[in-house]
């Protein structure tokens, strides 16, 4: 198995690249220095914009750090769905006093023009979100010496990762907050998704390719479990939510312990794509008639997601947030990375000796 990607991080923590202005290069730097891999998100972002993030965290920090880029989503044929969404919304575009986003503002995200600015400006890591990029855009990033990541959420993704020749894939368990990175969006397949440990004992036996485990990991201790099922690192997003340095709104950052948001659970009514949030009255309401349409359903609801945000209305806003979220703490990113390390080491050393004693039961 390369060591290729591990080798750019001494320890085993991954900030997941959280889109929407969460990711800032404040919160990737200070991953990167306290020795974890930081990430910048492109997603919803111009190409230059993204460069701009690149070029400022570059002055932040001298560690390797990733950038993650969406994947250009194939078109959708049935129109008049969102239009009947668009109806429904109506009455939350009065209440926020603004007007719905248009449906139709793009749906590759300038993905080829980030990856030229990929190329030109390698950094260490590339990942990957909702499908597998062409074998030779894999190629010629590692050609530019940089190590590239797909995210997967079966196995059969994960191989079609592999067979295209990504460096390493990210298992994304159905625990993880935000956008499911599902290669293929299919309505039928909501609710099917399957838990952390599960998927990675099941990645690890049909690749050879490094596997970073993703979902609902908020402490050192569940880092141990997924390395022990064979992950060689963790990617934690929602950790890293309430840390100061992350980019989230106020009002995101206090819901993750707010006892007002009980659970959460995966909804179409913010995207179009299957995403976990908070549930909040904005899911209630139109997550059961939300169509299977992204990024048009992404494009609708933006101008009322910000409107929301802008009145301080947490019941208006896509909350994203993984099941762990009730265990999120407000450090420092370095020192939430320090404080994880010494938690997975505390579980390392306690599995070990669990181990040692079982062995001398058994008469070893």
């Amino acid at each position: 198995m390369s060591s290729a990607l591990t080798d750019l991080f001494p320890l085993p923590i991954v900030q997941a690249p959280m889109a929407g202005g969460v990711s800032v290069p404040q919160l990737a730097a200070a991953v990167s220095e306290a020795g974890g891999l930081g990430f910048l998100a492109a997603g919803y972002k111009t190409a230059d914009g993204m460069y701009q993030e690149i070029k400022q965290l570059r002055g932040l920090t001298g560690r390797p750090f990733g950038v993650n880029v969406f994947m250009p989503q194939p078109e959708y044929a049935e129109s008049g769905a969102v239009e009947v969404y668009a109806h429904q919304l109506a009455g939350e575009a009065a209440w926020y006093e603004t007007e719905l986003g248009d449906p139709d503002s793009g749906r590759d995200d300038g993905y080829e023009a980030k990856l030229a600015v990929l190329l030109d400006n390698p950094v260490a890591a590339v990942s990957f979100h909702f499908g597998v990029p062409a074998p030779e855009v894999l190629d010629s990033l590692r050609r530019a010496g940089t190590v590239t990541l797909v995210t997967a959420t079966t196995a059969e993704e994960a191989l079609a990762a592999e067979r295209a020749g990504a460096d390493a894939v990210i298992a994304q368990g159905v625990e993880a907050g935000g956008h499911q990175g599902t290669h293929r969006d299919v309505a039928e397949n909501d609710g099917s998704g399957i838990g952390l440990l599960s998927l990675v004992a099941q990645v690890r036996e049909t690749v050879r390719i490094p596997v970073v485990a993703a979902g609902g990991i908020m402490r050192g201790g569940q880092i141990a479990a997924v390395l022990a099922a064979g992950a060689s690192a963790a990617q934690l997003g929602t950790a890293f939510l309430a840390t100061p340095e992350s980019g989230a709104a106020a009002l995101h950052k206090q819901a993750l312990t707010d006892p007002l948001f009980t659970r959460t659970a995966l909804t179409r009514a913010f995207s179009g794509r299957p995403a976990r949030g908070l549930v909040n009255r904005f899911m209630r309401e139109h997550g059961p008639y939300a169509p299977a349409a992204y990024p048009e359903v992404h494009h609708l609801t933006s101008p009322l997601r910000k409107a929301a945000a802008r009145s301080g209305d947490a019941q208006g806003m896509a909350l994203w947030a993984g099941q762990g979220h009730r265990m999120a703490r407000e450090l420092p990113a370095g020192q939430l990375v320090e404080t994880l390390a010494q938690e997975l080491a505390a579980a390392s050393t306690a599995l070990s000796t669990k181990g040692e004693r079982m062995g001398e039961g058994d008469g070893r």
